[in-house]
């Protein structure tokens, strides 16, 4: 029988109402929610994103490579504004910029908590003017637990986040002045009581910073997640991200098809030619335990120590109109599932199925009814199998 459009159906209805109580149920049940399974993200700057839609050949005329990421001055981010407020892309769009509370771990760790229901920590600083405040009631608005965020006189990062006709994202960050996290700051106190340590290679701009945070969060028994960040930050902390990996202390690391070429490039993985995605998997799964490359509209590739990678496609109907914090939502998803115990597969499919909602939306953040979309989504792809990954690579 076929529905009309806009009437109720029960069985539709049901099957995302229960799938919602699947993906918000606590991953424990435990009295108290202070012994429930803790992430903890390291972000070691709070930023605040200014996310515009430009014109394509706007983000092609400033310094830079379109769809990276580059620090500028205070100065430049101010001229970057103005350029912005009257691109006619964005002009023609009926609004001028979204401002929220941003930065990639910022991204994941509200995902987690306002759409999964995971417990989430911020460890980092934000400074005491009216954007670090905005940070703060933002992300403790989403859910987040900001007892390790640290208040310090000074200014808070910003970054615009120029999303063009494509969908496609490039980011100008400003952190010249902004307070930041140190590396002698941090305590055993910092990752106590964490299951898990989320963190990535933006961190590595601070001296020791990651390396510490790694070492502690090991010795407080949590697990490593990381995530490369950018390509341009594989590029400059090629050296000290191999490190870090080849010491076995990560247990989980994220990288997009850009990160993972860089990553790869000069590196002989003894197979001849094949894709970047393939290539890293092959690098990384000498030192990591659970290895993931993101593959934007085409999905992920995944594996798990001791098994053949994964494809998992990505949502068909997930269009972009902003790839802002797809990857921080995708790896929001994978975790949640990981917490849970569930399968590779399906924490690939959680992690697609959180990307594809904030994809949706302008900014890093997904709001109601992305979620409502996810879950929908959800109720119809939680039976579909993955394909295993032959020697081709498309």
């Amino acid at each position: 029988m076929t529905m009309p459009v806009g009437a109720a159906n029960p069985a539709a209805d049901a099957s995302c109402d229960a799938v919602s109580q699947h993906l918000m149920a606590p991953v424990a049940a435990p009295e108290d929610r202070a012994q429930q399974p803790l992430v903890v993200g390291l972000q070691p700057v709070a930023l605040v994103d200014h996310a515009a839609r430009v014109s394509t050949a706007f983000v092609e005329s400033i310094p830079g490579e379109r769809g990276g990421s580059v620090r500028v001055s205070p100065e430049a981010l101010a001229q970057l504004l103005v350029g912005v407020r009257a691109c006619p892309a964005s002009a023609a769009e009926g609004h001028s910029i979204r401002t929220l509370a941003g930065g990639s771990v910022a991204n994941t760790l509200r995902g987690l908590a306002s759409g999964f229901g995971v417990r989430a920590v911020m460890l980092g600083a934000a400074g005491d003017d009216d954007l670090g405040h905005m940070f703060a009631t933002s992300m403790a608005g989403a859910g987040v637990e900001l007892h390790r965020l640290r208040r310090k006189a000074g200014l808070t990062g910003q970054c615009v986040c120029l999303v063009d006709d494509e969908g496609g994202r490039t980011m100008r960050t400003c952190m010249q002045d902004a307070v930041r996290l140190q590396a002698d700051e941090l305590t055993v106190h910092d990752l106590e009581g964490a299951q898990w340590l989320a963190a990535n290679g933006y961190a590595l701009y601070g001296a020791g910073l990651l390396e510490r945070a790694v070492a502690l969060a090991k010795a407080a028994g949590a697990r490593v997640c990381l995530d490369f960040a950018s390509f341009e930050v594989v590029r400059a902390f090629k050296p000290q991200l191999l490190a870090l990996l080849q010491s076995r202390q990560v247990d989980l690391c994220f990288a997009n098809e850009d990160e993972a070429r860089e990553l790869v490039r000069d590196l002989d993985a003894g197979q001849g030619p094949v894709c970047a995605a393939e290539a890293a998997l092959d690098v990384l799964a000498q030192w990591c335990p659970t290895v993931v490359v993101m593959l934007g509209p085409r999905g992920c590739i995944a594996r798990t120590a001791g098994r053949q990678a994964v494809r998992i496609p990505a949502l068909p109907n997930a269009r972009p109109l902003d790839t802002t914090g797809a990857g921080d939502l995708f790896a929001s998803g994978f975790l949640s599932g990981l917490l849970r115990g569930r399968p590779l597969e399906e924490c690939c499919r959680l992690g697609c199925a959180a990307g594809g909602a904030v994809i949706r939306e302008l900014g890093g953040e997904v709001g109601p009814a992305g979620w409502d979309w996810m879950r929908a989504q959800q109720a119809g792809s939680l039976a579909p199998q993955g394909a295993q990954v032959g020697a081709a690579c498309t």
